[in-house]
C-alpha cells in the first residue's frame, strides 16, 4: 500500500510546493526569505549593470573592455578585502545589511554628479567608475549571499536550500530583461539606475528583516573579539585549515580560468561564423535556451543531485564535461568527412552551453557547502578572502594567457590548429580542476573530524625502528615518569618479541618503578639467556639497595632463562632473613625444578606462608605459586585462600588459578566476574587461559538468566582472547544475537578493532556480514516504525476514547518504540565503526547524538563521504530528523519493509512474533496494552513471557492473565510461588489473596 504524506495536512498544495523543491518545512521561511532577498537585489544590480555599460559603450565603445576587465578584477579584489576587513571590527549581521546601502549610497552620488557635471571629460570619467562601481557591487552580493546562506542553514540543509536561493539570480535575469525595455520608456538611463538603487536598498530591507528574525544564528561580536577556548581550537586545527582553503582558492580559480577561456572561445567563434544581426539573434535565443534549462535544473534537479551523490561529484561534473566529454564529442565530429566545417563551431556551442548551465546550478549550489568545515568564526572572512579574491586573481590570470596563447599562434602555430590550443589549455585546465576537487574532497571529511575534535592517534602508523629509538632517548633522559611509564607500555604492544633487546641494557639506569614495569614486561615475552648479564646485575648490587619485588623479578628472570641453574644457590633464599617475596619466588622456583628434599623444604617455606597472619605474607606466598608447575600438597589451601578476607589476597588466588591452570576452580574465576571488586582481575585470568576459557564464557554470555552486566563482561573477555577460535565465536553470535547482547558483542568488538590483524580480517572477510547486519537492522526499523504509526492513527483508538488508562498505556508502548529506536541507530553506528575510519565514524556518531541541528548536519555529512555502502542514501534519511512516517517510507522505496496499515491487536500479534527483537520494557509494554484492550494473545506469546527472564515482563504476563483469562492464572498461581523475584513474590501473594485457594482446582 503506498505511504501517504499528510505531514502538512494543513495545506496540502504548499506540502507538495516544498516537496518539487525539496526543501523541509521548517527550512521554508528562511529559503524563501533568502530568495527574495537574492532575487530583489539581483534585479536591481542588472538594471545598474545594463545601464551603466550602455553608458559605457555610448561614450567608450568596445574598444576599451579588456581594460575594463582587469580594472574590474582590481577593484573587486579591493571590495573583497574591504569586506573581510569590516568583519573584523563590526559584528557580522550589521556587516551583511549595511554593505549594499553603503555600496549603494556611492553610486548614487555619482549619477547625481554626472547630471550636475558639465564637463565632458569629468561626465567620461564618472561612467568608467560607474560601470567599475556596478561589478564589484556584484561580487560583494554574491559573496554577501553565500556567508548568509552559510549562517542561516547548516552544512545538510544548505545543500537543499542554496540551490533554490541562487536561482534568484536568474529570476532576476528574467525581470529585469523583460521589464528593463519597458521601464526605460518612461525614464531615462540615469532615472533608471536611482530606481536600481532603490530596489537594492530594498532587498538589504528584506534582508534586515530575515537577520533579524533569526539573530541566533549571526555572532554578536566581531571576529577579532573570540575566546581563549576558540583561539586554542582554532591553533590546533591550522594547519589543515591552512591547506583545505588554499586548495579552495585554487579551486575557484581554476573554475574561473575555464570560464574565461571557454568564453572566450564561444565568442570568436560566432564573430567568424555569424554577422551583426545574426549573432545578436543567436545570442538571445541561447541565452533563453540556457536561462530555462538552469532555472528548472535549480528548482528540480540541483539539491536531489547533490544529496544523492555529495558535493564533491556535482562539482566534479562541470570539469568532466567542459574538459573531457565534450572536447572529445569535437575531436570526434571533426574526424567524420563533412562535419570539418560545423564541427568546431557546434562543439563550442555545446562546450558554452554545459559550462553555463553546470557553472549556475550544480557549481553556484556547492559552493557554500565546500566552506561549512571552517569553523564558525573564521568561515565568513576565509570565504571573502578565498572565494572574491581568487576570481579577480584568476581573471586577470586567464586575460594574460588567452592574450599569450592568441600571440604565439598566430606567429609559430599553422591557422588550421590555432582553435586546437585554447581547446587544450581548456582540457588541462580541467583536468587540473578535477585534481584539487579530489583532493579538496579527502581534506574536506579531515578538517569536519578535525571541527568535532574527535580524531585518535593510531601506533599502527609509528615506524618500529624510529620508536624503538625515541623510547631509549625517552628513558635516558629526564622527564615525566608517567611518560616513560606509557612508552614501555606501548612499546610492548608494539613489539612484545623485542621488548628486552631495548629494555635490557637500560635496567641498571632505571628508577625502581621503571625497573619493577621493564622486567614484567621482559618476563610476558619470555626469559632470554641472551640478556642474563644485564639482569643478573641487579641481584650484584648492595644488599638492601634492591628493591624486593626488583629482586624477586630478577631472581626469577635469571634463574628461568639459564639452561642449567644452580639451585642450591636458592635454597639460601628460603631463610626467614630474606623479604617474603625473594623467599616466595625462590620457593616457586625449587618447586619447579629442584630435587624432592629442595621441594619439601619449599613447599614448608611456602605452607607457612600462605597460612600466615600478615597479608603480606599470604600475597606474596600466593603470587609466587603463580610460577609453580606442580602445587602438589598446596591446593588444600586454595578454597581458604578464595575466601580470604583480603582482597588483594583473593585477587592474587585468581591470577594463580589461571597461571596454573587449575582446572576444577574455574568457577571461581567465572564468580569473580558478578563482583565489581575482583571483576577486572577475574577478566585478566581467564584471557590468561585462552581458548580453554572460551567454552565457559561462552555458557555465561549465553544465559539470559545471569545478570547482564555479567554478561557484557563475558563478551568482553572473550573479545580480548586473541586466538582466531575467539574472534569466529564473536562473529557467529553477532549474526544470531539481537538487542542488548548484539550490542555488547559490538562493543567488544570494537575496544580490539584497532589491532591491524584484526581490522585487515574486517577488512577482508567480514565486510559482507556486517552489510547483512546493517539490513537486518533496517528491516526490523521498518517494523518499528509501522507500529509507532499504527498506535499514531486516531482510527485505532476510537472504541477506547472513553479509557484514558488504554491511552497511557499506548503512549507508554510508542515512547518503548522511540527507545528501541535510538537502540538500533547506535548499533548501526557501531557496525559502521567496524568498516570505516574509527575516528570518522566515532566524530559523526558523536555530532549525531547532539541535540544541535548543526552537529547533527556534521555528523550526516561526515557519512556521507565516508561511508560507500548501497544503503548509504536510506541511512542518512534514518539518522537525519524526520519523522517516523518518511522514513518508513523511505525504508518502503528501498524494499527494507513493507507497510500495510493494521488495528492495535494484528499490530501488537505482530510485533509479539519478533519478542526476541523487542526490548525487555517494550514487550512489557506489549503485554500492558493486550491486557488494558483486551486483547486475545496464543499461549505460547504467554509461555515466552512467563519464563522470561526480566522481571517486569513476567510481572506484565501475570497481570494480562489476570484480566483476559483467569482460569488459566488459577492453574499456574502455585507454581508461580517459587518465582525468587520480589516483584513476581508480591503479585502472586496478593492474587492468592483475592482469589482463595479452593479456587485453583
Amino acid at each position: 500500500m503506498e505511504l501517504k504524506n499528510d505531514l502538512f495536512a494543513a495545506n496540502r498544495g504548499m506540502a507538495r510546493l516544498l516537496q518539487w523543491v525539496n526543501l523541509r518545512p521548517e527550512e521554508s521561511d528562511r529559503t524563501f526569505l533568502m530568495f527574495a532577498f537574492y532575487t530583489t537585489v539581483s534585479v536591481g544590480l542588472r538594471w545598474a549593470e545594463d545601464s551603466t555599460v550602455a553608458l559605457f559603450l555610448d561614450e567608450y565603445g568596445a574598444g576599451p573592455l579588456p581594460w575594463m576587465y582587469i580594472a574590474s578584477a582590481a577593484m573587486g579584489a579591493g571590495m573583497v578585502f574591504v569586506y573581510s576587513w569590516l568583519q573584523k571590527i563590526f559584528p557580522l549581521r550589521w556587516v551583511i545589511v549595511a554593505i549594499a546601502p553603503c555600496m549603494v549610497a556611492p553610486l548614487m552620488l555619482l549619477v547625481l554628479l554626472r547630471w550636475g557635471v558639465h564637463f565632458s571629460y569629468l561626465s567620461v570619467i564618472v561612467v568608467f567608475l560607474m560601470r567599475l562601481w556596478v561589478d564589484a557591487l556584484y561580487v560583494v552580493n554574491d559573496l554577501n549571499t553565500s556567508i548568509v546562506a552559510n549562517q542561516l542553514f547548516n552544512i545538510r540543509e544548505i545543500k537543499r536550500t542554496y540551490p533554490l536561493v541562487s536561482s534568484g539570480l536568474l529570476v532576476a535575469d528574467v525581470i529585469s530583461g523583460f521589464s528593463l525595455p519597458w521601464l526605460l520608456q518612461f525614464a531615462k538611463l540615469n532615472k533608471v539606475i536611482l530606481i536600481a538603487c532603490a530596489v537594492i536598498i530594498l532587498g538589504a530591507g528584506i534582508l534586515s528583516y530575515l537577520s533579524h528574525q533569526y539573530q541566533a544564528a549571526f555572532p554578536d561580536a566581531p571576529q577579532r573579539l573570540v575566546t581563549q577556548e576558540q583561539a586554542s581550537r582554532h591553533r590546533r586545527i591550522q594547519a589543515p585549515l591552512r591547506r583545505y582553503t588554499w586548495q579552495l582558492f585554487a579551486f575557484v580559480g581554476l573554475l574561473q580560468v575555464i570560464a574565461l577561456l571557454v568564453d572566450f572561445q564561444y565568442l570568436r567563434e560566432l564573430k567568424s561564423n555569424l554577422g551583426e544581426q545574426e549573432l545578436a539573434s543567436f545570442l538571445g535565443l541561447f541565452g533563453g535556451i540556457v536561462g530555462l534549462c538552469e532555472l528548472a535544473t535549480q528548482w528540480f534537479v540541483s539539491s536531489r543531485l547533490i544529496e544523492r551523490i555529495g558535493v564533491f561529484f556535482t562539482a566534479a561534473l562541470l570539469p568532466i564535461s567542459v574538459g573531457f566529454i565534450v572536447p572529445g564529442a569535437i575531436a570526434l565530429l571533426n574526424l567524420l568527412p563533412g562535419l570539418q566545417s560545423q564541427g568546431i563551431f557546434w562543439g563550442l556551442v555545446s562546450l558554452k552551453f554545459c559550462d553555463e548551465l553546470l557553472r549556475y546550478t550544480f557549481v553556484i549550489s556547492s559552493g557554500p557547502v565546500l566552506y561549512q568545515p571552517i569553523p564558525e568564526r573564521i568561515r565568513s572572512r576565509m570565504q571573502a578572502l578565498s572565494g572574491g579574491t581568487a576570481e579577480a586573481i584568476a581573471t586577470g590570470l586567464a586575460g594574460l594567457l588567452i592574450l599569450v596563447t592568441v600571440l604565439f599562434c598566430e606567429r609559430f602555430v599553422p591557422i588550421s590548429l590555432q582553435k586546437w590550443v585554447l581547446v587544450i589549455e581548456t582540457v588541462l585546465a580541467a583536468a587540473t580542476c578535477l585534481k584539487v576537487v579530489w583532493v579538496l574532497r579527502s581534506r574536506y571529511v579531515d578538517l569536519l573530524v578535525l571541527s568535532a575534535e574527535r580524531g585518535e592517534l593510531s601506533a599502527t602508523n609509528v615506524g618500529l625502528r624510529v620508536f624503538k629509538q625515541g623510547v631509549v632517548k625517552a628513558l635516558r633522559e629526564k622527564g615525566s615518569t608517567a611518560d616513560k611509564h606509557s612508552c614501555i607500555e606501548l612499546l610492548a604492544q608494539i613489539d612484545p618479541q623485542g621488548v628486552s633487546q631495548v629494555l635490557a641494557p637500560l635496567l641498571i639506569e632505571l628508577n625502581p618503578d621503571l625497573q619493577r614495569q621493564s622486567l614484567e614486561v621482559m618476563l610476558m615475552a619470555g626469559a632470554n639467556s641472551a640478556y642474563v648479564l644485564q639482569v643478573r646485575s641487579l641481584l650484584e648490587q648492595p644488599q638492601g639497595t634492591v628493591d624486593p619485588e626488583i629482586f624477586a623479578l630478577a631472581l626469577r628472570y635469571v634463574w628461568l632463562a639459564e639452561a642449567n641453574p644452580n639451585l642450591s644457590q636458592l635454597e639460601e633464599y628460603l631463610q626467614a632473613r630474606h623479604h617474603s617475596l625473594i623467599r616466595a619466588t625462590a620457593a616457586a622456583l625449587i618447586l619447579r625444578q629442584g630435587t624432592p628434599m629442595q621441594k619439601v623444604a619449599a613447599t614448608k617455606t611456602m605452607r607457612r606462608m600462605l597460612t600466615h597472619k600478615q597479608e603480606r605474607e599470604r600475597i606474596n606466598g600466593v603470587k609466587a605459586l603463580r610460577e609453580a608447575v606442580y602445587l602438589q600438597a598446596l591446593r588444600i589451601h586454595i578454597p581458604n585462600l578464595l575466601q580470604d578476607e583480603s582482597l588483594r589476597v583473593r585477587c592474587a588466588v585468581l591470577e594463580m588459578i589461571a597461571a596454573t591452570h587449575l582446572e576444577e576452580y574455574y568457577s571461581a574465576l567465572l564468580g569473580a566476574l558478578y563482583y565489581k571488586s575482583t571483576r577486572s582481575t577475574a577478566m585478566r585470568a581467564l584471557i590468561r587461559l585462552e581458548n580453554e576459557a572460551l567454552e565457559m564464557l561462552l555458557q555465561l554470555a549465553t544465559n539470559n538468566y545471569k545478570p547482564e552486566v555479567v554478561r557484557m563482561y563475558a563478551w568482553r573477555t572473550i573479545a580480548q582472547i586473541s586466538t582466531q577460535e575467539a574472534m569466529e565465536t564473536l562473529w557467529l553470535h553477532l549474526e544470531t544475537s539481537w538487542g542488548a547482547t548484539r550490542y555488547h558483542i559490538l562493543r567488544s568488538l570494537l575496544k580490539i578493532q584497532k589491532q591491524p590483524e584484526i581490522t585487515g580480517a574486517v577488512d577482508r572477510f567480514q565486510h559482507s556480514r556486517v552489510e547483512s547486519l546493517i539490513d537486518q537492522e533496517l528491516k526490523f526499523l521498518g517494523e518499528i516504525y509501522a507500529a509507532y504509526l499504527d498506535l499514531q492513527k486516531q482510527q485505532t483508538l476510537e472504541n477506547h476514547q472513553s479509557c484514558k488508562r488504554v491511552a497511557i498505556v499506548c503512549e507508554l508502548l510508542q515512547r518503548a518504540l522511540q527507545e528501541l529506536e535510538l537502540d538500533v541507530k547506535e548499533r548501526l553506528l557501531l557496525l559502521l565503526r567496524l568498516l570505516y575510519s574509527p575516528e570518522k565514524m566515532q566524530a559523526a556518531a558523536f555530532n549525531l547524538r547532539s541535540q544541535s541541528a548543526v552537529n547533527l548536519a556534521r555528523g550526516l555529512e561526515i557519512l556521507e563521504h565516508t561511508v560507500n555502502l548501497p544503503t548509504k542514501s536510506l541511512l542518512l534519511n534514518i539518522l537525519d530528523k524526520r519523522s517516523h512516517q518518511e522514513k518508513l517510507h523511505y525504508l518502503v522505496e528501498a524494499k527494507f519493509a513493507e507497510y500495510e496499515q493494521m488495528p492495535v491487536s494484528d499490530r501488537l500479534r505482530k510485533m509479539l512474533t519478533l519478542g526476541n527483537f523487542l526490548s525487555d520494557w517494550c514487550l512489557a509494554c506489549c503485554f500492558h496494552v493486550a491486557q488494558v484492550s483486551r486483547i486475545r494473545l496464543t499461549s505460547v506469546e504467554i509461555l515466552v513471557a512467563l519464563r522470561h527472564p526480566t522481571g517486569f515482563v513476567r510481572e506484565a504476563a501475570i497481570a494480562y492473565l489476570n484480566v483476559v483469562s483467569r482460569r488459566v492464572l488459577l492453574e499456574l498461581l502455585p507454581k508461580l510461588q517459587k518465582d525468587s523475584h520480589p516483584l513476581i513474590a508480591a503479585q502472586v501473594k496478593e492474587l492468592m489473596k483475592k482469589y482463595p485457594v479452593k479456587n485453583y482446582n
